[in-house]
């Protein structure tokens, strides 16, 4: 799930290296590969999809999505040395075309992984055909080791005896879980935390043209963006497992910590002083990706997995209507508000100023929300999610 959240917050820095070589400044041919590259490449890898029983070792799968990971920060180190070097330098086309090549073999490279994984699997199952016909006792004992590697098992909540709340230690559905406080919780911090980062997004240009920055210094904030997207998916998650895992930290904790520190970007972001939008977009870049990973975490091991994709895309609606929220009525009211001329445009720091102020206080405020979360489902990550995880590693 890390992974695959941070692929989605990395995409947007490579769609603008292929906008920035290949569509030469074009809109529509832009629009039109959009239109026709998802198409293809699921018609060209839909053959590939296979469905498997279930794992037969779990640290080879491991240790290939590590390399898909090594694979994708490189690829974000990548991006945002070309971007900074777009930024200080003119690169000619022909410079921009090598390192476009460049950024298309390390976007391949993964295949490689895959073909190995195919191959060391391929060499497993031979072994395991050759102990069959040597030894049918081995064979038996090797299917009830895969079936205690199941991977599947760690998202299954079991029943235990105790006085915590049945309807956080099971699979519920959507209707029961709009009736708790903890989704209501969840939904207002990812209100607080995702809907004034997407409206951060969504005016960032507006935001540097109003402070005077150029158009390569507001391109490369937008291509930055992605990039620290990508950190938070990235890390957020994997940092939140290691603490859960080593020293029994509930995640709702990180969420209220990335919250607080978005606050802290928002207001640097209201400052206005030279270079702001670098540290602000930065800070308000991981704290919005990162919540983009903990949200769907945090609400498969309260809620459970039977229902996790209607809960999950319930949730997820507080994404628009946090944006539309700050993007419309607050940024666009105050922005309307401060503008001046013909074109309604505005410049200096009271364009924004405000707008920020409001964003940094309700960004305080979901981390207070996700603060409460965390103290109500303490209880339930010791008696439920550790004993599971612990479980799931004797198994």
């Amino acid at each position: 799930m890390f992974l695959g959240q941070g692929f989605v917050g990395l995409s947007g820095a490579i769609l603008i290296q292929v906008y920035d070589t290949l569509c030469d400044g074009e809109p529509s041919t832009y629009i039109l590969i959009l239109a026709l590259t998802p198409t293809l490449v699921s018609l060209l890898l839909m053959t590939l999809v296979r469905i498997y029983e279930h794992n037969n070792s779990v640290y080879q799968d491991k240790k290939h999505l590590n390399a898909f990971s090594a694979v994708a920060l490189i690829i974000a180190g990548y991006l945002m040395i070309v971007i900074l070097l777009e930024n200080i330098f003119s690169l000619p086309l022909s410079v921009r075309v090598i390192t476009f090549i460049l950024l298309l073999l390390l976007l391949a490279s993964p295949l490689g992984i895959a073909i190995r994984a195919q191959r060391e699997e391929l060499s497993e199952r031979l072994l395991l055909s050759s102990s069959e016909e040597s030894s049918p006792t081995d064979t038996s004992t090797v299917i009830v080791s895969s079936k205690l590697e199941d991977p599947s098992e760690y998202h299954e909540i079991p029943d235990f005896d105790d006085n915590s709340d049945k309807s956080e230690d099971s699979d519920i559905s959507l209707f029961q879980a709009v009736r708790t406080w903890n989704f209501w919780l969840i939904f207002v911090a990812s209100v607080c935390g995702m809907g004034s980062g997407l409206a951060t997004i969504n005016n960032i240009s507006q935001i540097g043209e109003s402070l005077r920055y150029t158009t390569i210094e507001v391109n490369s904030l937008v291509s930055l963006w992605s990039i620290w997207n990508f950190l938070g998916r990235f890390s957020a998650g994997y940092v939140s497992d290691v603490f859960l895992h080593k020293r029994g930290w509930p995640r709702p904790i990180f969420m209220a910590i990335t919250l607080g520190t978005m606050s802290i970007g928002h207001l640097i972001v209201a400052s206005g002083f030279p270079g702001n939008l670098y540290i602000g977009s930065v800070l308000v870049g991981i704290c919005y990706g990162s919540q983009w990973s903990l949200m769907p975490i945090i609400s498969s091991e309260l809620f459970g997995v039977r229902h996790f994709g209607t809960i999950f895309n319930t949730i997820a609606i507080a994404s628009p209507v946090g944006s539309y929220i700050f993007s419309v009525r607050v940024i666009g009211y105050f922005y309307d508000k401060e503008s001046s001329g013909e074109d309604n445009s505005c410049y200096g720091t009271g364009c924004f100023m405000i707008s920020f102020l409001i964003m940094a206080s309700v960004a305080a405020f979901g981390c207070v929300v996700a603060v409460f979360l965390f103290f109500r489902t303490k209880r339930f990550y010791r008696q439920v999610v550790l004993r599971r995880l612990q479980h799931s590693s004797r198994s």
